[in-house]
């Protein structure tokens, strides 16, 4: 039970709905509750599904399906993150809208990035490796109602008391999220750099 428990607790923080909830600002600011919780219930069921997947069929995915070593899914995610976390110290939250773009398709574009990442994806594959199937669904099942619920709640904070304090929402957000932004450029590198020491170990 205690590694269930931190199985959950650790996906739950790799999450992290006080990232999300900036990253997500702008969805927050246009959306109603109902509709905010329709769109973030299907990403994360996206989610969930993709995790699973990872889950379940563990790290031989990337050789048996993708063809591909997992050190370049790393280096990959690593440049995406860096991008994202430039695109904010310098520009702010504008930059997620611009980045997610103006997709019709708008939980899919929250899912992935925002909520599948390189950190997610290879911990769902370690609590698969920890647990047994069923176990470790149940374990990311949970961790994503956790989140989600986590950031409905911080949206319904948002929208009680935006009339109110709207520019030191704005301040905070801002520098929440430039703050957020230089340790997610910091963990992109080391994503990067873990790539590169995987593949030239391999040569």
């Amino acid at each position: 039970m205690n590694d269930f428990i931190r199985s959950v607790i650790l996906l739950l923080v790799l999450l992290n709905p006080f990232l999300l909830i900036v990253y997500l600002i702008d969805i927050v600011k246009k959306k109603n509750s109902k509709d905010f919780t329709k769109i973030l219930i299907r990403a994360g069921v996206i989610s969930l599904i993709v995790f699973t997947a990872f889950a379940v069929l563990g790290d031989s995915i990337f050789d048996n399906v993708f063809n591909a070593h997992f050190a370049s899914f790393q280096i990959f995610g690593g440049i995406v993150f860096l991008l994202t976390g430039l695109q904010f110290i310098f520009k702010g939250n504008a930059s997620i809208e611009s980045l997610r773009g103006e997709s019709k398709h708008i939980a899919g574009a929250i899912a992935m990035p925002i909520f599948i990442g390189p950190g997610t994806i290879s911990y769902s594959v370690i609590i698969g490796e920890r647990h047994d199937k069923l176990t470790a669904i149940a374990a990311i099942t949970i961790a994503i109602l956790l989140c989600i619920t986590i950031i409905i709640s911080l949206k319904k904070i948002h929208d009680k008391i935006q009339t109110q304090k709207e520019e030191l929402i704005e301040q905070y957000i801002d520098i929440a999220g430039r703050v957020i932004a230089l340790l997610l450029g910091t963990i992109s590198i080391e994503l990067i750099m873990s790539g590169l020491s995987f593949w030239i170990k391999t040569i």
